[in-house]
């Protein structure tokens, strides 16, 4: 005999929706505070709206969002897949609305065994995802009991790779076809004056069903809302809190980041859906349709034979793939480089499958630094360049090395082992080449500072040049008085190439001439320039490309012999 139920009042007109009040309980087996402070939210729903929803394929999740049932649902992780549904028969058994002509006791043991081989259906709104139910990497189909069970696989994922973490930011990419879905929900009627038209499958059809047949139904607008929580949003609910406490770790923004992606075999056919949903989201508030929109909406609103509103909706025959990915954002370790040798590049340089020169400093440096960072790669950026044959003196030249998805960032002890392991490699061919001075961790500021300073830099420089004519006293005087001298430079024909045929206006902030002993025609020249200048055709000319330069300042033939960069002066990259 089943329990006995006094029947709440029937609405009629303005009057409350049916309620529900229970003189004896059925037993569910979870039996907590959670699962009884949501079998009281849940007592709120409508059932036979309950039973239409179960009816046509939409999980208790999806149903739980669409009226809006929420808090201990989510936040607590330990509840079950058949503890929800244990809830959900409940509602019905009480109502006397019984699933497919189940008895109540049926039903509360089909749905709440753990070891049941009857699964319920895949949701034909989230695809299995809020039902954790998916395709692994295998594609083999997995379905987990609870958010934790799910959680726990992340962690092991997360593990695995090794990460060195204090914190994560936790991210969802679901299919198109389940966004196109979840929007039609809530912006067909929530937003019919600012929005263009979504109308398509699924929770379309679902929503436009609903309207149809409980729309004059005072619950309906106050409960079954367009702005329920998203697919992806209540799989974070879900999700992040036990990941938290099986990783040991908050969740908070960080640049390490635990990724879920879904997909869909049906969202590859949903592009064109996707790129109305796009524009509709783009769209300002307030901003109105045109009228033809309007009618257009309208009109399948009205039209109950429309092939989009067709029920029962097609069944799911197979949920999403996942994959579950974790990277942590590129972190970027700068310092300033000196390179010794004339036969070193600044980047690998291969030509013809033969590498030019020795080595280079994004080998020495990025191929040091990305094993201590247990990164996938790394690439080497710095402010600006010099030749091979081209040595970098002085303070040395400002770079950064971005390490992609680093499984530790270093500590400050760290860095000044990678510092010592570059400045004293076993190779002692390469410990001359090329040496590191101020390492440290900076933040993605850094790479501002370096396209920033780029060109606000000034750059020293020492030059042996020979002249055709013995260098006199003049010569000297005339070179240094020369202050903020503006030269024009086309492009040098050495790089024409490579390089844009332009224009540019370079200056010269000042020189001097240093004599070398024993000779009158060679000396030392010392120059401070502005960032881009190039050195070796302000010197001979370039064919009068570059004017004026020192050889048509000194009124003779010039020609540069050795160059070094003796100093690049940007802020944010001094030297301790």
């Amino acid at each position: 005999m089943l329990n006995e139920v006094e029947s709440a009042e029937v609405s009629n007109g303005d009057e409350e929706a049916q309620m529900i009040s229970v003189s004896e309980e059925p037993p569910i087996t979870a039996g907590d505070e959670v699962i009884q402070a949501l079998r009281e939210g849940v007592r709120l729903l409508p059932p036979q709206a309950v039973k239409d929803l179960l009816s046509i394929g939409v999980c208790v999740q999806c149903i739980f969002r669409l009226f809006g049932v929420h808090g201990h649902n989510y936040s607590c992780f330990s509840i079950l897949q058949s503890n929800l549904y244990a809830v959900l028969g409940e509602l019905i058994y009480l109502d006397k609305q019984i699933l497919d002509n189940t008895s109540p006791k049926e039903y509360s043991i089909r749905h709440s065994s753990k070891d049941s081989e009857i699964e319920p259906p895949i949701c034909s709104i989230c695809l299995g995802i809020l039902q954790f139910f998916y395709y692994d990497d295998k594609e083999q189909p997995v379905r987990k009991n609870c958010p934790h069970d799910l959680a726990a696989s992340i962690s092991e994922v997360v593990k695995t790779e090794g990460h060195q973490i204090d914190n994560f930011s936790f991210e969802v990419s679901i299919p198109p076809i389940i966004v196109e879905n979840e929007q039609a929900v809530r912006y067909v009627k929530f937003y019919l004056k600012s929005v263009p038209p979504i109308i398509v499958e699924n929770e379309q059809a679902v929503r436009f069903y609903m309207e149809s047949k409980y729309g004059s139904e005072p619950w309906f607008h106050n409960t079954f809302r367009p702005e329920c929580i998203s697919v992806k949003d209540a799989l974070k609910l879900y999700v992040v809190t036990p990941l938290a406490m099986s990783l040991d770790i908050q969740s908070s923004p960080s640049s390490f980041h635990v990724r879920l992606t879904y997909s869909h075999a049906k969202a590859s056919s949903r592009t064109n859906f996707s790129e109305g949903i796009q524009d509709s989201k783009r769209r300002k508030a307030g901003e109105k349709m045109c009228s033809d929109t309007k009618k257009s909406l309208h009109g399948l609103l009205e039209d109950e034979s429309s092939e989009c509103c067709k029920l029962p909706l097609e069944k799911v025959s197979q949920p999403c793939s996942l994959s579950i990915t974790c990277y942590r954002k590129p972190i970027y370790i700068g310092g300033r480089y000196l390179k010794y040798s004339r036969n070193v590049s600044q980047t690998r340089w291969i030509i013809d499958d033969e590498r030019m020169g020795e080595a280079s400093v994004e080998e020495i440096i990025g191929g040091t630094i990305r094993p201590m960072c247990r990164g996938d790669n790394y690439k080497f950026h710095a402010a600006g360049r010099e030749d091979i044959d081209v040595r970098m003196l002085g303070s040395g030249r400002p770079f950064l090395v971005e390490v992609q998805n680093a499984r530790i960032v270093p500590s400050e002890v760290a860095i000044n082992d990678i510092e010592e392991k570059i400045n004293n490699c076993k190779k002692v061919l390469l410990s001359s080449m090329v040496r590191v001075k101020s390492l440290k961790v900076v933040g993605t500021h850094g790479w501002a500072l370096m396209r920033e300073g780029e060109m606000e830099k000034q750059k020293q420089y020492a030059a042996i040049v020979w002249i055709s004519r013995p260098l006199e006293d003049e010569d000297l005087q005339n070179i240094c008085a020369l202050k903020e001298m503006k030269i024009s430079q086309k492009t040098p024909i050495r790089v024409l190439h490579r390089r844009s045929p332009l224009e540019r206006e370079k200056i010269i902030h000042w020189m001097k001439i240093e004599r070398l002993a024993e000779s009158s025609q060679y000396f030392l020249l010392h120059l401070c320039t502005q960032a881009g200048t190039y050195i070796k055709e302000f010197v001979h000319g370039d064919l009068g490309r570059t004017y004026p330069n020192i050889g048509s300042i000194l009124g003779c033939m010039a020609e540069i012999l050795q160059l070094d960069v003796t100093d690049v002066k940007m802020d944010g990259f001094n030297t301790d």
